[in-house]
């Protein structure tokens, strides 16, 4: 069966979804253990619900610099057997992998950085499949097939460069494999490690960090606040009235312009509201602050968070707290609670890596970035032995 990768490049077609696959039949079965959410088989990211919701919702398209160009791989009788999902970039907003560097020094030599083409799901710092192949004897030349594909989109548009982010093991090796340069960066996640509840969990802290803990959970409710989960069919439109108003005004003050239109929030709440969990929070019957998550099969996403009101420890309650009880009711084995932020460090979250690659068309920026990654992974990779020493959890 040969691949033959076309574009999609109409906005508004429909995106990329993956298909399934068993452990049995998955080749990089053995890397779940490594990290649980790279696989995760039912990446609510990584579905048309969630990506036609960009594309319907304008948060994505028109004027926003995110022009959809998903590729599609064909069979001799026209059916799809693999999709990526891409876009062309017109800046680097959104994506969580910084590369302004870049940019600027595109810009010192008298060169255009953008157009750029970028393998991702927009404004979700995730790890998840992006070469979206089912498995079977030839997913392997289907993926190479996406990726050589990916290089032929690059040159129609005239973009400068290729970078594909928060990658599986998996798809970074065939990536490597048609000479990309591997990036790595760190996140912050959970994991449930067999605890049975947060009780459990808190069993495993040394002391004085447990004391911590308790204390800001006292402290984030301590002025009448409670707290409900939100799933399903309980969803309303009125919730997400609220939310959007939290998100804008948190948002505003800290980015500027935020990415998401309030109609996204009405598309994936009608059309997968059973993979997410608003957690809101309430004071006087009024609803004050709230974030936004999405359940996976084994891991539970930290999307959004917003508030109009703020009270001591509020975020890390509504954030890190209630997802963990929540994953841990749910028999979750992990909380990815978004990008960046070593202040998780003392909430029981661990630092992990994250993989992006990337590849220039000027050989000259591809052989000058190559050697900045070398030592941009060495400092990484000494940063997060650090890191490790200073979670929370007693010594084994």
């Amino acid at each position: 069966m040969a691949s033959n990768p076309d574009s999609s490049p109409e906005t508004g077609a429909r995106p990329p979804q993956a298909p399934e696959s068993s452990p049995e039949e998955d080749d990089s079965a053995s890397e779940l253990a490594e990290s649980p959410s790279e696989e995760d088989d039912t990446n609510p990211f990584l579905t048309h619900a969630f990506l036609r919701a960009l594309e319907q919702s304008g948060s994505v398209g028109g004027r926003t610099g995110w022009t959809p160009l998903h590729l599609l791989a064909r069979d001799e009788q026209g059916r799809a057997i693999g999709a990526v999902p891409a876009y062309a970039k017109s800046h680097s907003r959104g994506e969580y992998v910084f590369d302004h560097a870049f940019a600027e020094a595109y810009h010192r030599a008298g060169e255009r950085y953008y157009p750029k083409l970028q393998v991702c799901v927009p404004f979700t710092p995730a790890t998840g499949r992006r070469l979206l192949v089912p498995a079977g004897p030839e997913a392997g030349a289907i993926r190479a097939g996406l990726v050589a594909g990916l290089e032929g989109l690059r040159q129609r548009i005239d973009a400068s460069s290729l970078h594909a982010t928060f990658l599986t093991h998996r798809d970074r090796d065939t990536f490597l494999g048609q000479g990309f340069l591997e990036r790595i960066d760190q996140q912050f996640h959970f994991e449930a490690a067999g605890y049975r509840d947060f009780q459990d969990f808190l069993e495993n802290l040394a002391s004085r960090k447990r004391k911590v803990l308790k204390r800001e959970r006292r402290d984030a409710l301590a002025n009448g606040i409670a707290v409900e989960w939100l799933t399903g069919s309980d969803l309303r439109e009125a919730h997400w009235d609220a939310f959007f108003d939290f998100y804008m005004e948190t948002g505003s003050r800290k980015w500027g312009t935020p990415y998401l239109t309030r109609a996204f929030f009405s598309e994936i709440g009608q059309a997968m509201p059973e993979k997410i969990l608003l957690i809101m929070a309430k004071r006087a019957g009024r609803s004050i602050a709230g974030a936004l998550n999405f359940i996976g099969g084994n891991t539970l996403y930290g999307r959004n968070w917003g508030a109009i009101e703020h009270h001591p420890f509020l975020h890390f309650e509504l954030c890190y707290y209630q997802a963990i009880d929540f994953a841990l009711s749910r028999g979750l084995t992990r909380v990815e609670a978004g990008a960046q932020g070593e202040h998780k460090l003392a909430r029981g979250y661990r630092p992990v890596k994250t993989i992006s690659v990337h590849r220039f068309a000027d050989p000259r920026f591809q052989r000058a970035v190559a050697d900045y990654l070398v030592r941009e992974r060495a400092h990484v990779d000494a940063m997060q032995e650090e890191l490790e020493t200073l979670t929370p959890f007693r010594n084994p």
